[in-house]
């Protein structure tokens, strides 16, 4: 018979990825509380919030989140372009998830040339600002294949570190 495991009957190893999330501006509840549950299932090291303070205290954010809030590592700065140039100091390699004019389609990257990546994933009206762009090593974006040019950026969170952490070695 085929039953759903419990989170304590899963046979998941637990692993850190070398990749870290630096959120420019991400400021819905729910998108927050999903990045946070996605920095869990992915092994994501820790999460950066740049201009906006996450709301802990929301349920929103809590019950999409599932608790993950309460352990996954998390910094805030006030200002994105501190928080990438802080960790490019510290042999982070910035990528951005953005679609732009010389944006890259995410499949044509090799991940696994790189030790650290650092993730940049912008506001959920504006994007990522132009001159955070311009201090990433490289911007790409997930084709589509519809009408609409965009999607939910938390889905899109997801679907660029399954294709990250499918092309790195762990």
């Amino acid at each position: 018979m085929k039953k759903q495991l419990s989170h304590q009957q899963s046979r998941f190893n637990k692993r850190e990825c070398p990749i870290i999330l630096i959120l420019d501006n991400v400021s819905g509840e729910a998108n927050i509380g999903s990045i946070f549950r996605l920095a869990d299932a992915f092994g994501i090291e820790k999460i950066i919030f740049c201009g906006t303070f996450p709301n802990l205290t929301s349920n929103r954010l809590k019950r999409t989140a599932r608790n993950t809030h309460e352990y996954v590592r998390f910094e805030v700065f006030e200002q994105t372009k501190e928080a990438v140039e802080k960790y490019k100091d510290e042999s982070y390699t910035p990528f951005a998830l953005e679609i732009t004019a010389e944006s890259a389609a995410i499949e044509s990257i090799n991940f696994s040339e790189f030790a650290k990546i650092s993730l940049v994933i912008g506001n959920e009206a504006n994007g990522i600002q132009e001159e955070i762009l311009s201090l990433c090593n490289k911007v790409f974006h997930i084709e589509m294949f519809g009408n609409n040019s965009s999607m939910n950026v938390a889905q899109a969170t997801a679907i660029a570190l399954y294709e990250i952490r499918k092309n790195i070695q762990l």
